[in-house]
């Protein structure tokens, strides 16, 4: 056992500091957060879409067969609503025997900016009555989230990234519910897998440490009135608790409890299909790139396979372009538009020609007045894709879906994005690795160097927290 690490009250439960981090599609589910939540931890069920079985056991395939993006809609919170309430019935009976003796917790974790955020949330907690103790939520300002966490009496687990973040959400809603508080995750922009808080003021390429950050969320939270009992779960970068010693019992950080998102990715209950289990056990340092080609908007982690640096030539294949020729614009495009009139700098006019040559023939317009090339076989499933929308986030960039009274964005749906939800479903449920989105904190490359994993050794959950006890 690590020195100095005890067991703590949050949530009203009696908990090892100790938190299974929140993945989005299926990506954790009741097997992991069950057994995490049985060996005294807080395990935590993602409710983004989570799968549904058949009274076989067998995991529902969600399919949309309605005509319309609205009615399609409609059918993803049906499937979200029941897929997550059917994951915490079967953690909660997993590790039903310490739940109810009040030790170890069953969160769920919800993305604020899903479609239909607050209907799946609402749905999902007025089924689970007294099996979910907290809600976990984050990507976007959750400011109802204490008002719901508060009339289902559960407990709520803001994700931020600054203090400044959480001063906002305080001021305007947070200290209505005050009691319901569980604790406030600090997410690293720099360091956590998935999506992120990183905001415009701050610099992906220039990482800050998170201890001045942390220790300033905690003197935001003391100005409130929060006490300092109320835990910060510090998400990100968190692989062995040996290297966080100074922030356990430390006086300026209050109560702290620790966040693991990536490595119980590798573990036998782990959902993650046996080819992405694999491929953690392949990562070098460096093989997580922190992006912003999702559709959310924000910026998030992954790792770097074929389908990112696919991305990542569709926004370099890329020119600005005129309707007319203006300003530096006085070339007239010839290649990938068909009639249509564009006029470009000369030097992007000579690359554009050399994308056509290179077989990227095809000129994708961007709500940016820019235009990318792609092959003709990338453009058919960019608009596919776009086509078969069902209206998984509040807002997309690649669709212009929105979930409000018009259903849009206002703005041209964006083809250097991609389906997010058509890949996350693919990459969980047994899809290649190396053309889906393969999320993941800039830590998993550890999975390679640390002895615990040598031989291809992949523990079960019980061993994993009784090895992150002892402090590796």
């Amino acid at each position: 056992m690590l020195n100095g690490l005890k067991q703590i009250a949050m949530g009203g439960r009696q908990v090892w500091p100790l938190v299974e981090g929140g993945k989005g599609v299926a990506a954790t589910n009741h097997l992991s957060s069950g057994a995490w939540a049985l060996a005294g931890g807080v395990g935590t069920i993602s409710a983004v879409n989570a799968d549904s079985y058949d009274p076989t056991g067998r995991i529902i395939p969600q399919v949309y067969r309605a005509l319309t993006r609205r009615e399609r809609h409609e059918e993803l919170v049906d499937y979200a609503i029941e897929g997550a309430v059917q994951q915490v019935q079967r953690a909660y009976d997993m590790a039903s025997t310490e739940l109810q003796r009040g030790i170890g917790a069953i969160n769920i974790n919800v993305l604020w900016e899903m479609g239909g955020a607050q209907r799946v949330l609402e749905g999902v907690l007025a089924r689970t009555k007294g099996l979910v103790n907290g809600v976990t939520c984050g990507a976007g300002m959750p400011y109802k989230l204490s008002e719901i966490a508060a009339h289902h009496e559960v407990y709520y687990y803001p994700i931020i990234s600054s203090a400044r973040a959480f001063r906002a959400l305080w001021k305007r809603a947070y200290s209505k519910a005050s009691e319901w508080l569980g604790a406030v995750v600090y997410e690293d922009p720099w360091l956590a897998g998935g999506h992120n808080g990183l905001s415009n003021a701050e610099d992906p390429r220039v990482p800050q440490d998170p201890f001045p950050r942390v220790r300033d969320l905690r003197a935001t939270m003391r100005e409130a009135g929060i006490p300092d009992s109320t835990p910060i779960i510090m998400a990100g970068g968190v692989w062995a608790l040996r290297e966080w010693t100074d922030w356990i019992d430390n006086p300026e950080l209050g109560q702290i409890v620790f966040q693991f998102g990536t490595r119980p990715l590798l573990t036998q209950e782990s959902p993650i299909p046996e080819g992405w289990k694999q491929r953690l056990m392949t990562l070098e340092e460096g093989d997580i790139l922190l992006h912003k080609f999702s559709p959310t908007g924000f910026y998030s982690s992954a790792v770097r396979n074929p389908f990112l640096r696919n991305l990542e030539g569709r926004s370099e294949r890329q020119v600005a372009f005129s309707t007319t020729a203006t300003g530096d614009h006085q070339f007239q495009l010839d290649v990938g538009v068909g009639r249509k009139n564009y006029f470009v700098t000369r030097d992007d006019l000579l690359h554009a020609r050399s994308w056509y040559g290179a077989g990227y023939t095809e000129a994708l317009k961007t709500p940016d007045n820019t235009l990318i090339f792609v092959t003709p076989d990338d453009k058919a499933v960019i608009r596919k894709d776009q086509s078969d929308c069902m209206g998984c986030l509040s807002q997309c960039g690649f669709s212009s879906w929105a979930d409000n009274d018009t259903n849009t964005t206002g703005r041209l749906a964006d083809p250097r994005s991609f389906c997010i939800q058509k890949t996350l479903q693919d990459i969980v449920h047994g899809g290649d690795t190396e053309q889906n989105l393969m999320f993941g904190g800039h830590s998993a490359f550890r999975f390679a160097k640390d002895p615990f994993y040598s031989n291809g050794f992949v523990p079960t959950v019980k061993q994993l927290v009784d090895r992150i006890l002892t402090g590796d």
